[in-house]
Order: C-alpha cells, then structure tokens, then sequence
C-alpha cells in the first residue's frame, strides 16, 4: 500500500508515494475528517504520547485538531526493541476521558496492545492507522 507524500512535517500532498518517509521507526497517519487535515506522524523510540494541540501541552505528537473529544494527552506507543534487535509497538491510553479504542475494542487503564501494520486506532473522533516501517 502507498502512503500520501507529505510536504512538511505532519502534512500530506495527495496522489504522491511516500513508503520511504516512514521512518526507522514506524508511524501514524491520522485520517483526514470534518475536524483535522490528513498529517503524517513518524514514531520515534521510546514513548509517542498523542493528543490535541495546545499551545503549551507537553507532548511529542501533537494533532492540529479541533475535536473537543480528542484529549491534550490522549494515548502514547510506546516502540522499543526487544532482544533480538526487533520493534516492538505497544499502545495504552494515557488516560484519557473518552477512551483509546484499538481495532474498534476500548482499551482498559492496564491494557497494552502489541501494534502491526494497517491496525486502526481511535481517539475522540479521530481514526489514526499505524505503519510499520518497510
């Protein structure tokens, strides 16, 4: 599957193929809907926490959103390597007040959800589907 180009960081040119833009590390392409443009969020090591943009809020993947349902820190990937050298992508909300779903199932405080290619998370109003790099 090819993935819109962006033309900056966390925005997408249509109609382009950006596989080699992934990143080392995976990442996240946030759907585009009535509240947000489609953006493009490579994951870095360690924890990804997501939530709204606002200026001031502390995290390392904001959204451009106006979705009143989607928190200033909603939910965090966290990518490590295991011991044989390989990712490994685990998902939990952060907490958060209207929930993480993964796959269409909310995520409990204690859940953590191994990731794979194409699975879908939803925070608020928003769907975001998550890459593995190539």
């Amino acid at each position: 599957m090819k993935h819109p180009r962006h033309t900056y960081p966390g925005r997408f040119k249509s109609g382009e193929d950006v596989d080699d833009v992934v990143g080392e590390f995976g990442a996240v392409v946030v759907v585009e809907n009535v509240f947000h443009y489609r953006q493009f969020k490579q994951l870095v090591e360690g924890d990804n926490i997501f939530g709204r943009w606002v200026h001031g809020t502390e995290i390392n993947q904001p959204i451009e959103t106006t979705d009143p349902s989607v928190d200033t820190k909603h939910c965090i990937i966290r990518v490590e390597r295991k011991k044989n050298g390989m990712l490994r992508w685990l998902l939990r909300d952060a907490p958060s007040n209207t929930g993480t779903f993964y796959m269409n199932d909310i995520l409990r405080d204690q859940d953590r959800m191994p990731l794979s290619d194409g699975d879908i998370i939803t925070i608020g109003a928003t769907t975001m589907i998550f890459r593995e790099p190539e």
